[in-house]
């Protein structure tokens, strides 16, 4: 408009080009999904009200970001991190699983990704992006105390200068050049952080391939055929129970006692947390077709299954996704 006033309807659509990248970056400040959609929430609601308050001095997106830091580290001020189940217990052996749940807000949760990563036009930039939501990634950010991981992940990953996230923070570059150091080496210490950048971005054709032959052999519910994909090492994970499984003997010997009912199931793909997954659904005997069971998460490397995640909040997890709460039985099943 000529007079420089914002309208309403203009001033919604300039907040919303930036939920995404501010959902993304919610998202690694604060290890929940539905947390993370909350602090957009709050940060936009906030934006739009004191819109006039805004004097242009720094771009919208870096004020948005000022006040996503300050919705984020209120939100964790009480302390919690959230973590995987390998960072809380050791492995447990097959002959002693128990299916013991905790409490959601202890665990690190999935996330769609076209929820937190925009589209940028670098690919370079895209595999950034897709690395610093990676499970192991985001686990390790959750061991850093909470002006530590916004620095590090405004300087990291969404390469801001030391003085504009100085600026953010209103501190000095020496201050966050310290803490970017310090960030830097409680990483270091953590083992498997760098490990998932053996997922190439796209696929690559051996990778594509590896994932073609799992989801034969879970949907088959071919132990054999699933042993020759999993790394020797592969760990299994299922929040919200803290059972983990680690080697491919106690996490085949799983699937056909404790998780027989799987058999039969039926996989979709998803993208989440820039990694490759599927949604799990399995044989409904009471309403026929396929029920929600689990939103997989795949870690690959050297050409293995290293990492097998099963999020088994469905009611959460599917609508989230956007996926169905029921499968049909396709034709050639119901003759």
């Amino acid at each position: 408009m000529s007079d420089g006033t914002v309208t309403t309807a203009d001033l919604d659509v300039r907040l919303e080009k930036h939920r995404v990248e501010l959902t993304g970056y919610c998202y690694r400040m604060l290890g929940s999904s539905f947390e993370a959609e909350d602090a957009v929430q709050d940060t936009l609601v906030r934006a739009w009200r004191s819109y006039d308050k805004f004097e242009g001095r720094s771009s919208m997106r870096s004020w948005l970001y000022r006040i996503a830091t300050n919705v984020c580290l209120d939100m964790l001020t009480a302390g919690n991190k959230r973590a995987r189940p390998m960072d809380l217990t050791d492995s447990t052996p097959l002959a002693q699983a128990a299916l013991t749940p905790r409490p959601d807000n202890t665990w690190l949760e999935p996330m769609p990704d076209n929820r937190v990563l925009p589209t940028p036009s670098d690919p370079a930039e895209a595999a950034v992006a897709k690395e610093s939501v990676r499970l192991a990634f985001m686990a390790a950010l959750q061991q850093l105390p909470p002006k530590q991981r916004a620095v590090l992940i405004l300087r990291e990953v969404l390469a801001w200068k030391a003085s504009e996230v100085a600026e953010l923070l209103d501190t000095t570059v020496a201050s966050v050049n310290s803490a970017l150091q310090r960030a830097r080496a409680t990483l270091a210490e953590r083992d498997g952080t760098a490990e998932e950048g053996a997922v190439s971005d796209p696929l690559d054709e051996e990778q594509q391939k590896l994932l073609e032959r799992y989801v034969a052999a879970f949907e088959g519910y071919d132990m054999t055929a699933l042993t020759a994909l999993l790394h020797e090492d592969a760990v299994m994970t299922m929040p919200p129970f803290d059972l983990w499984l680690s080697g491919h003997e106690d996490i085949t010997g799983f699937m056909t006692t404790l998780g027989a009912p799987c058999a039969n199931s039926r996989l979709v793909p998803v993208e989440v947390n820039g990694l490759p997954g599927f949604a799990q659904y399995k044989p409904d005997p009471d309403e026929g077709g396929y029920m929600p069971w689990a939103v997989q998460v795949l870690e690959i490397s050297g050409g293995r299954i290293t990492g097998f995640h099963c999020f088994l909040d469905t009611k959460r997890w599917f609508p989230l996704f956007g996926l169905p709460l029921h499968l049909e039985a396709e034709a050639d099943e119901t003759e």
